[in-house]
């Protein structure tokens, strides 16, 4: 069939859907709107998409009709065509937390049967810097086949070279990648230390080539973050929230939800470099933090080794849960932490959860979808939903997060 690429038509545009787009409607057919917001009248360009396609994507290229939460991007490469990297710099902060809001309700009205009014909390930026922006303190950089780094457009393996990052943290911008080439290098991983204690600490810049290789270009292979109270050890390639305020909003949200008892037994699933299984400690009994990842686990027994009530298991969760369900080999939990991949956990790591019939449950999700579709799977298990609130830790992106509570009905 003939392709539509680069057809232009008018359209009116609808509701926002999870991914960074807004829905429209031409002839019947939907088109996924990139660079739009709801109630506006634009012109589209498509991008992808054939005459027998169920549906379009395309670009607003052209703004007939703005809408009042529409602003000036502050990024020269974030529109049509561009980077990819961020959705909604063309939106006021309070536009963003809005349309985030209206996703996490949508998606867990369709995929959970509930009805919920979301208010996408706003958190506090980097001192010094314009609110929403400068916040990302690890990148990771592609490189294109002139050696030059920058990010891809969307939908796409085309990198957009770059000479700036709008939401880069100062310190990632001071690495200097941009004004360096990287002959045979795949992508550039920069990541920069926060914290009162930590901020003299060098940036790290860890090159990954094509041939698989890795070399440390600059900084230690190990970072250290000051975090609410402790050191954090991660690796620069490894897992560490991204916002500087994550920790801390994060770990006061997951607290105020499992409201901890002295007697406690606590599970933290996907721990990670141990950020959760560290502040519920000194709160409980005991703690078991399961994680697959070798080097994470290495990391979280270094941050950790003064507590003497937390065990580091590295173990995937699914393998672990099956092996605790029989026989049973370790007190039942008070509380589950589970912070999961971007996928979910699924129905059968919600299974063995409630399996064991926690009293309550603490899910922190980074994606809607994935947490609405667990929703109804705990609610399947008896686990009704209680608190959900979703933080803005994702300035300029389409990207939430959210924290829900389950406890048995």
């Amino acid at each position: 069939m003939t392709s539509l690429i680069g057809q232009r038509y008018e359209v009116k545009v609808g509701s926002v859907a999870h991914g960074g787009f807004c829905v429209a409607r031409h002839d019947g057919r939907a088109i996924f709107v990139r660079h739009s917001l709801p109630g506006e009248r634009v012109i589209v360009e498509i991008t992808d998409g054939k005459e027998d396609s169920r549906y379009l994507r395309g670009d607003a290229v052209e703004i007939v009709t703005p809408s009042p939460e529409r602003v000036d991007s502050q990024c020269a490469v974030s529109g049509p065509g561009g980077c990819g990297g961020c959705d909604w710099q063309h939106v006021s902060l309070k536009g963003q937390r809005e349309l985030k809001a209206a996703v996490v309700a949508e998606q867990l009205k369709r995929l959970a049967g509930i009805d919920r009014e979301i208010v996408v909390q706003e958190v506090p930026g980097v001192a010094g810097q314009p609110e929403g922006l400068h916040w990302r303190t690890r990148m990771r950089f592609a490189i294109d086949e002139q050696g030059h780094a920058g990010l891809r457009r969307s939908r796409s393996h085309d990198v957009v070279a770059l000479q700036d990052c709008a939401i880069a943290h100062p310190r990632v911008l001071e690495a200097e990648v941009f004004g360096a080439t990287w002959p045979g290098a795949e992508s550039v991983m920069v990541a920069a230390p926060v914290g009162p204690t930590v901020e003299t600490n060098e940036t790290s810049v860890l090159v990954e080539y094509r041939d698989g290789t890795k070399h440390q270009a600059l900084g230690p292979a190990t970072l250290v973050n000051d975090a609410v109270d402790r050191l954090w050890r991660s690796r620069v390639d490894g897992f560490w929230q991204v916002h500087p305020s994550a920790p801390a909003v994060l770990v006061d949200a997951v607290i105020t939800a499992a409201q901890p008892r002295p007697s406690d037994v606590v599970w933290d699933l996907y721990a990670g470099v141990g950020l959760f299984a560290g502040a519920l400690a000194p709160l409980v009994s005991d703690v078991v933090a399961v994680e697959s990842e070798a080097a994470s686990c290495r990391d979280g027994e270094r941050n950790l080794k003064d507590l003497k009530t937390v065990k580091v298991v590295h173990e995937r969760v699914d393998k672990w849960l099956r092996q605790q369900a029989d026989p049973q080999q370790l007190d039942a939990p008070d509380i589950v932490v589970l912070d999961p991949p971007r996928k979910g956990a699924g129905a059968s790591i919600v299974g063995m959860i409630c399996g064991v019939k926690p009293r309550v449950v603490v899910y922190v999700a980074c994606d809607p979808a994935a947490l609405a579709r667990d929703v109804a799977l705990f609610a399947a298990q008896g686990y009704e939903l209680g608190e959900l609130t979703a933080y803005d830790l994702f300035p300029m992106t389409h990207h939430v997060e959210c924290v829900a509570v389950f406890t048995l009905s």
